[in-house]
């Protein structure tokens, strides 16, 4: 205990979290005025656990029955069939063998490489999940991101630091803490969290270890933005992120459905709201706010330093998402409507385009209609035989 007594008073030394010739003891909770404490942030963490359960709820009783009622259909699945080997190297050594791989494969099975190849499509396709599924997902983020947007613009819109952020430090760190402001922090810290305690079960996206980073970054800034007093400032980094976000999660639901105009018309509204607020606001703003006016009243501290530096992190994640926006902007503009979610993994047909183009060459040099010929993919061709004898042929 007394290890742990000496690292925490270490780790909440006033120099590293406060403007110089500020101590913690002003803020401490005095003729009526109520200021913000880092234990208050404990209580997001049962109020995450809530979030979870309540999503879980939400997904089965609203956006089940909403992803039926807005045509949502799941693509039906050809089963796979039984095989120890094939299922053995599928869990434990990769989802795509290469062709040698697949070939040797092949041979210890009985079965041709086409079989082989469409054994691992059909098994890659049985562990990618359903539309319905994420319609779910989406469904309930939108109606989070929405009640956090429009409910955290009601609480700033009369507030003069949403207007001109350079008031985010007008007497600061001596900013009272009002109780909304209080319950829209917790309850969005709690929502960070609880989308990092479901991420196992959630769908998995190729810029997943961007939206952990995300996440991450996202919790330490608005705990460390709540410990320090500096609400003001986190209040609008908050505010301008689930502008653009509940636009992306109803442009994502709408994406699972036959309403392709509707998802158009979103997908463009979200590219113009992202842009503006993390290319053009974010920087221009915040930033600026953050590096020029924090510091024209005290000498940096680590506080200052350690608080810019998360959000250039955040930075940079915008733009790594806004080239993934603009992928998927030139392939709007190239087909005449939104494809896909190009973050997202798509189903593959029991035929691969190398192997209809292979079946094709066939049937041209009619291979396949010669008598007693072997299978050109079969697990007596000369490419098995190499993998499967370890040498290759002589010349």
């Amino acid at each position: 205990m007394g290890m742990w007594s000496s690292l925490n008073e270490w780790f909440w030394q006033d120099r590293f979290w406060l403007p110089p010739n500020n101590t913690w003891a002003v803020l401490e909770d005095r003729d009526g005025l109520v200021f913000a404490h880092p234990r208050d942030l404990l209580a997001a963490l049962p109020l995450a656990l809530a979030l979870v359960v309540m999503r879980f709820t939400f997904e089965r009783f609203v956006g089940l029955p909403l992803s039926r009622l807005l045509g949502v259909r799941d693509q039906a699945r050809k089963p796979v069939k039984p095989n120890a080997t094939l299922e053995k190297y599928f869990l434990t050594k990769g989802w795509k063998p290469k062709e040698p791989q697949m070939a040797l494969l092949a041979a210890q099975c009985g079965l041709t490489l086409q079989q082989t190849q469409r054994w691992f499509r059909r098994r890659r396709n049985q562990d990618r999940p359903c539309l319905t599924k994420k319609f779910c997902e989406a469904s309930w983020r939108f109606s989070f991101y929405a009640c956090a947007f429009f409910g955290g613009l009601s609480i700033l819109y009369h507030e003069s630091w949403l207007w001109m952020p350079e008031m985010c430090w007008d007497n600061y760190p001596l900013q009272p803490l009002k109780p909304a402001l209080y319950y829209w922090y917790l309850l969005e810290l709690s929502f960070y969290i609880s989308l990092l305690m479901t991420l196992p079960f959630d769908v998995r996206r190729k810029d997943f270890k961007e939206q952990v980073a995300h996440h991450f970054v996202t919790i330490i800034l608005i705990s460390f933005s709540y410990s320090s007093n500096l609400l003001r400032i986190g209040s609008l980094v908050l505010l301008l992120h689930d502008a653009s976000d509940y636009l992306l999660e109803a442009g994502k639901m709408f994406n699972y459905t036959p309403w392709r105009k509707v998802c158009d018309t979103l997908f463009i509204v979200f590219s113009l709201v992202f842009f503006y607020t993390r290319l053009v606001l974010f920087p221009t703003r915040i930033l600026y706010t953050t590096y020029y006016d924090s510091i024209a009243q005290w000498d940096t501290f680590f506080g200052y330093y350690f608080c810019n530096t998360l959000l250039m992190a955040l930075q940079l994640l915008h733009v790594f998402w806004s080239c993934l926006i603009l992928r998927m902007i030139y392939s709007f503009v190239k087909k005449g409507r939104m494809e896909k979610d190009v973050r997202s993994d798509v189903e593959e047909s029991d035929s691969s385009d190398g192997e209809v183009a292979q079946e094709h060459l066939l049937l041209k040099n009619g291979a396949a209609h010669r008598p007693g010929a072997a299978p050109a993919d079969g697990p007596r061709s000369r490419l098995v035989g190499r993998v499967a004898n370890g040498h290759t042929a002589t010349t």
